[in-house]
């Protein structure tokens, strides 16, 4: 589903053009982190009635330093019911003057389909300015109208790092008598003055300086305050519809997004009545949805009230593709001629699992799945993969909340989580040592779930293909020769394995008749800076584990000088074990490591940092074995 909130990107306003936008007048608390610093961005809503909304937006913002170009583009999105005019750019050098001047001619007008899309109605407007001198300033203007009054963007102070705020302003003027909702989410890293009254709100964001990324820190949307809008009562390309809570839109939703585009054709009757469906109602689905993955490929089609409608289900069938909405669609349909119950949800697919607030009905979401409830228990499905496994849902889409579309309104379910038992990489090796300090291993490897979901990628490659990518990701090792086989995709289970072996030069070292090698060749450590001073919480954003069974062959004539001593270690983030069994001339060396996801103060930061370096010291230990 793509450009949902449309909207949300014309929050972007100009300037008044009478301040003073010398980089000298910029407070230096606000230039430090900072790329760009926004000096004075102002956007007001009008809303006129139910289906007649005006937007003006004016914005200056200074660029630091080439890091900031890439935010520095003017960008201006509409699409066939949003009308921009007024459109003025205007470039400052650094003592504030006027260098250039640009109109909407000046903007290039493309189409925003995306990689994979087919049919779009949005349409972007653009210019991008190649800076001579740094810093420098742009200064920018833009009016919208457009009758879809559904979408009001959250109002953040930003959404990027190292971006500081002079001053930010959203004003909202309600001259519709519809009730306007709002909800102030609250936060340390900023504070949101308000001031007005109910028809006329503005708020403020004051000096706020720029945030850098930290490592293993939540997205900038979990931490930072934002303002919630909505309309009770809202126009979506000519469907009018009640947000007054969840019911009452899931009802429009049904009546107006889905039940036009869900037929049951003879068609489709058919093809269901062809796959001769036996067994229990979770058999069932998986036969149709396996049939479904086969037929279809994913394809963007954002068309149809505001890119929010599915595709005719017999559209897909006959053109074998859709989108999300499209295939999510389409397998539902599938479902209903089979007689059995699904339910369209909505949800943000994203890394950081983002949720819908369940007191305050508003759009939103970027992606659509299926669920299904059963005797036994709740399936999910993602629609859009042909090499996705049944019944499983991606890192992307667990651990969070769905709007489950249903006649009578929205249930608000929450997806899966994964346990670390169930995120599963498994890696068991066989190690040859050689005197001439290489190794031959052969390996088997296991993913389930979420460690399944990051290494898809492998699926459908060719062997060479396969094989430069393991290269690039044991690019630790001196590897010469490696083979990938056996590369299966349990689409039942959710489960990936393959097999590779791998001859690498130069891992172990001789000092005299003695030779010490690594106790995990395939894993590559890294630390983590421990000491420096944290501003952001910790986030795990992914419980997993982590098991390496490695069983090493000692030359002719070599035997342990040592067994190293079992090595167990315990966290409130997770535990690792390290043991090790010599039997004759082979060395066992087993390691495993669960993590649980969780989100902390910054204060524990120093505490995980502390424990991830000993785990990666011990993954570095080395054992010595002797020539006899």
């Amino acid at each position: 589903m793509n450009n949902l909130l449309k909207l949300s990107f014309l929050v972007i306003p100009t300037v008044y053009f009478s301040q003073n936008f010398a980089v000298s007048s910029i407070p230096e608390e606000l230039k430090n982190k900072a790329n760009i610093i926004v000096r004075n961005e102002v956007s007001t809503y009008v809303i006129n009635s139910i289906d007649n909304m005006e937007i003006d937006n004016q914005n200056v913002f200074t660029v630091m330093n080439k890091a900031g170009d890439d935010d520095a583009t003017v960008v201006i999105p509409y699409d066939k019911s949003t009308k921009v005019s007024d459109i003025k750019v205007q470039i400052l050098d650094a003592d504030g003057k006027v260098i250039k001047k640009y109109f909407k001619s000046d903007f290039t007008d493309v189409s925003s389909v995306s990689a994979g899309a087919l049919y779009q109605d949005d349409r972007i407007l653009y210019l991008h300015y190649i800076p001579v001198n740094y810093p420098y300033s742009i200064s920018y203007s833009f009016h919208v109208k457009t009758p879809n009054t559904i979408f009001l963007p959250d109002f953040y102070p930003f959404l990027e790092y190292n971006k500081s705020i002079e001053n930010s302003k959203l004003n909202i003027i309600n001259k519709s008598g519809i009730k306007l909702r709002t909800k102030n989410v609250e936060s340390v890293f900023a504070k949101v003055s308000v001031s007005g009254d109910d028809n006329n709100l503005v708020y403020t964001y004051q000096n706020v300086p720029a945030i850098e990324k930290e490592n293993y820190s939540p997205s900038l949307k979990m931490i930072l305050p934002k303002v919630q809008f909505s309309l009770e009562k809202f126009n979506l390309e000519g469907k009018q519809g009640d947000m007054a809570n969840w019911t009452t839109f899931g009802t429009w939703m049904y009546n107006n997004l889905l039940t036009p585009v869900s037929v049951v054709t003879p068609e489709i009757k058919a093809e269901v009545a062809a796959l001769n469906l036996t067994g229990t109602t979770s058999e069932k689905v998986k036969k149709i949805f396996q049939y479904m993955q086969n037929k279809t490929r994913y394809v963007n089609v954002s068309i149809g009230i505001g890119g929010w409608q599915p595709m005719i289900p017999d559209d897909v069938r006959r053109k074998g593709y859709g989108d999300c909405k499209g295939l999510t669609n389409y397998m539902k349909t599938l479902l209903d001629a089979a007689g059995i119950k699904s339910y369209y949800s909505v949800i943000w697919s994203d890394e950081t699992p983002l949720s819908f607030d369940p007191d305050f009905p508003k759009m939103g979401g970027n992606h659509v799945i299926l669920m299904i409830p059963t005797e036994k228990e709740t399936i999910w499905l993602e629609n859009t993969s042909q090499q996705i496994a049944f019944n499983h849902l991606s890192y992307s889409t667990t651990d969070r909340n769905v709007l489950a579309v249903k006649e009578n309104g929205i249930d608000i379910v929450k997806t899966p989580v994964y346990k670390p038992e169930e995120s599963q990489e498994i890696i068991k090796t066989k190690v040859i040592l050689n005197e001439d300090n290489s190794i031959d291993l052969s390996s088997d490897f296991y993913y389930s779930n979420a460690q399944y979901d990051f290494n898809m990628p492998l699926v459908g490659l060719s062997k060479e293909d396969a094989k430069e990518a393991l290269k690039g990701r044991y690019s630790h090792l001196k590897v010469s020769n490696l083979e990938v086989n056996n590369i299966n995709n349990d689409k039942d289970k959710a489960q990936l394995t393959y097999d590779a072996k791998f001859k690498v030069n130069d891992y172990s070292k001789k000092l005299g008749n003695d030779m010490f090698f690594r106790v995990l060749p395939l894993l590559e450590t890294s630390n983590i800076n421990s000491n420096e001073e944290r501003m952001l919480p910790l986030s795990l954003s992914f419980s997993y584990q982590d098991i390496y069974e490695t069983e090493f062959v000692l030359p002719s004539g070599y035997k342990v000088a040592e067994k190293p001593m079992p090595i167990a270690l315990s966290s409130e983030f997770g535990n690792y074990n390290l043991d090790f069994k010599v039997d004759g001339n082979k060395i066992f060396v087993n390691r495993k490591i669960t993590i649980s996801k969780g989100n902390f103060p910054k204060e524990k930061f120093k505490a995980y940092a502390d424990f991830r370096k000993k785990t990666a010291n011990f993954d570095n230990m080395k054992i010595l074995i002797s020539k006899q």
